[in-house]
């Protein structure tokens, strides 16, 4: 066993964790977080995307001693403290871009990926962003619709200084929510 320490979703965790241990079965199965969705263990679908210190990866490819002092960021990390709905969550229900909803965390993810490095991405732009998630039921245009609204929306209520440049009631990507993080330990 190895001892490791991860702040998710603003909440900092210390366990002993098996060194082949997957980051998605150490979110889901120790830690609860099931809205990162097992989908095909070979990061082949891109379900269990995560951002790990903010940035997108497929958390069925990390093993959980890779994320050892890092910050992650799961779906159910994004919606403000309050229960307001990130901008990418809300675009994603307001554009009916969900069928069966197996692949929207991870879509939902890659997207707040994207748009944080492209505040303004064009239809290819997107499509290429999200390639590495696939969704079986929609036929991805709803999802680029989303995506856009999304942007539109996070670009008019970005405050104009640098340090308070994000939603409010949102963290910047890969960071913790506001608020004083609570400290939990998980022991085996």
């Amino acid at each position: 066993m190895t001892r490791i320490s991860m702040t998710v979703d603003g909440v900092r965790y210390d366990d002993d964790v098996e060194p082949r241990s997957l980051l998605v079965h150490h979110l889901r199965d120790r830690l609860g977080k099931v809205g990162t969705v097992v989908g095909c263990d070979t990061s082949n679908c891109g379900a269990c995307t995560v951002l790990l210190s903010g940035r997108g990866v497929k958390s069925c490819s990390v093993l959980a001693v890779q994320a050892d002092g890092m910050d992650v960021t799961t779906v159910e990390g994004l919606a403000g403290r309050d229960g307001e709905l990130h901008p990418v969550q809300q675009a994603f229900h307001d554009s009916h871009a969900l069928q069966c909803g197996f692949c929207t965390p991870g879509m939902i993810m890659a997207a707040v990926d994207l748009l944080g490095e492209k505040p303004d991405p064009s239809d290819a732009e997107i499509r290429e962003g999200l390639e590495g998630n696939l969704c079986r039921c929609t036929g991805y245009q709803n999802i680029v619709r989303a995506v856009h609204a999304a942007a539109a929306s996070m670009r008019t209520s970005i405050p104009s200084t640098p340090e308070t440049a994000q939603p409010a009631g949102t963290a910047p990507a890969g960071t913790a929510p506001a608020g004083p993080p609570a400290a939990r330990e998980v022991t085996p």
